[in-house]
């Protein structure tokens, strides 16, 4: 059966200053490494259909579906705190957008699909298969874990190499997103004065993800409500991005682009992944205030559109990001919260959680097994010195006394389903990176399964994926991958 993808490309009607059109440049090739069926079948899509070698052509990027209207997109960003007036799609494209089986509106991108127009110099517009994978995994591993995510459809090989330092097998990403506007799409255009850009910009991305906005600070608004969870929940299964920029700051509220992201082991509130990140600015400590920055550019970019009294439009724009603070903080106590098994909000809780995560990290306590543990009353075991922990357990079983389900049995459901026995853990990720480069997907597809069902005991089989890294296969350094 030939692959039927029915696109309804509402992007590529935007001006063509939003864009540029260009079809993937072709790769030796392609072959099929991994294919999302799930996710196929949401997308309204024939998953077998996906799996013939025409199909893969069009997943490789040698073939354009019927329908598509590829588009490299244009948007500018800071990195590091440096603004880059022009960034854009140096290595992905647009292929088109397809209405899923629940009516939302999602995207399909290829990625190391080639040269772009907005390629820097140099840039050979390709992904190493290591990122592409890498993508694969976390993401999917987030889309179980419940955090709203990008979503990878398919993985191919390119039988060609790419040079990262050394020669490496290349890989395309099938890329799934309710879209790819970032904070860096209005900061394009505000950065041009491009007022009316910037208009069209925000009826579009109203109309797509926040039909219940009127105007550009409710616009604002939603976008720091739905920052203000994402990163929480980020922080509660010990996640850090290690690219904050706000090129890679999502205005659907997704999680985006996996480049240097890990998951912490032994929980240290500084612990920083990226190779590229020098001065911990993106450490996992510091994602809700970077948060908060990257929001205020997006807030800066939005004032044209608060009318001709800048004043009025700065205090106005002010006041909307003032709401941030406490929104992150209710979202964290939130998410921590339900880790402990609380399920009503009580004075003096947010005290309760900061004490145990002071006592885990001076304690060398694994993050997830920790709170896991919980549930199985054995946590302490996971701490240097235990007594740290049993200080802290007896204020934490007086405030559990309290609940509306008090019971052993009720708390440990709940300890369970707020914390994931299985995480893709770096070790891990690298190691099935590493066979993977060698030609051997099965670890890949061994994590890709177990990472599928977090919240659940693992079969013996899969337990040694929970388990920590010893010191000679922890990981300290990620890399973007471009």
């Amino acid at each position: 059966m030939p692959l039927e993808i029915p696109f309804d490309n509402s992007y590529a009607r935007l001006p063509e200053r939003f864009f540029v059109r260009q079809s993937p440049v072709p790769v030796k090739a392609p072959e099929l490494l991994l294919l999302n069926r799930g996710l196929a079948a949401e997308l309204g899509l024939d998953a077998d259909a996906l799996q013939t070698p025409d199909a893969v052509q069009i997943l490789a990027g040698n073939a354009v579906a019927a329908g598509s209207d590829p588009l490299a997109l244009a948007y500018a960003g800071h990195q590091f705190g440096g603004f880059s007036p022009v960034l854009g799609d140096g290595r992905a494209l647009l292929l088109g957008e397809v209405v899923d089986r629940q009516g939302k509106r999602r995207d399909i991108q290829l990625k190391g699909s080639g040269r772009t127009a907005f390629s820097r110099p140099g840039s050979d517009g390709r992904a190493p298969l290591g990122p592409v994978l890498r993508e694969f995994i976390v993401s999917e591993a987030m889309e179980a874990l419940g955090i709203p995510t990008t979503r990878s459809l398919a993985a191919v090989a390119t039988g060609e190499r790419v040079i990262r330092g050394q020669a490496e097998p290349g890989g395309v990403l099938t890329r799934i997103a309710a879209s790819h506007i970032r904070i860096g799409t209005f900061q394009y255009f505000a950065a041009r004065g491009d007022t009316e850009a910037l208009q069209i910009l925000t009826d579009h991305v109203i109309a797509r993800h926040f039909p219940e906005a009127s105007g550009t600070l409710d616009l604002l608004d939603a976008v720091i409500a739905r920052q203000a969870q994402l990163v929480a929940q980020w922080m509660g299964v010990g996640f850090i991005h290690g690219v904050m920029n706000t090129d890679n700051t999502s205005i659907s509220g997704e999680t985006i682009d996996f480049g240097p992201c890990a998951f912490i082991d032994t929980f240290v509130p500084n612990t920083v992944y990226s190779s590229i990140d020098h001065h911990g600015r993106y450490s996992y400590q510091n994602q809700p205030d970077i948060l908060a920055w990257n929001l205020a550019q997006f807030a800066t970019a939005l004032l044209p559109l608060m009318g001709a009294d800048r004043e009025a439009a700065i205090a106005s724009a002010q006041a909307t990001m003032e709401l941030y603070p406490d929104r992150v903080r209710g979202a964290w106590c939130d998410v921590f919260r339900r880790k402990l098994g609380l399920t009503r909000d009580e004075e003096g809780d947010e005290r309760l959680i900061g004490d145990l995560l002071s006592r885990m990290a001076a304690g060398q306590a694994d993050f997830t097994n920790t709170f896991r543990a919980l549930a199985t009353g054995n946590a302490r075991d996971h701490f240097v010195q235990p007594e740290s922990f049993d200080q802290w357990e007896e204020n934490w079983r007086s405030r559990l006394r309290r609940e509306p389900e008090p019971g052993a049995e009720a708390v440990a459901e709940r300890l369970r389903a707020a914390n994931p026995a299985i995480i893709p853990r770096n070790h891990r990720v690298e190691q099935a990176l590493s066979a993977a480069s060698d030609g051997d997907l099965a670890p890949t597809t061994r994590l890709i399964g177990a990472l599928s069902r977090p919240f659940e005991d693992p079969p013996a089989d899969l337990e040694d994926l929970t388990h920590p890294p010893t010191d000679d296969e922890r990981v300290y350094r990620t890399f973007c991958g471009t």
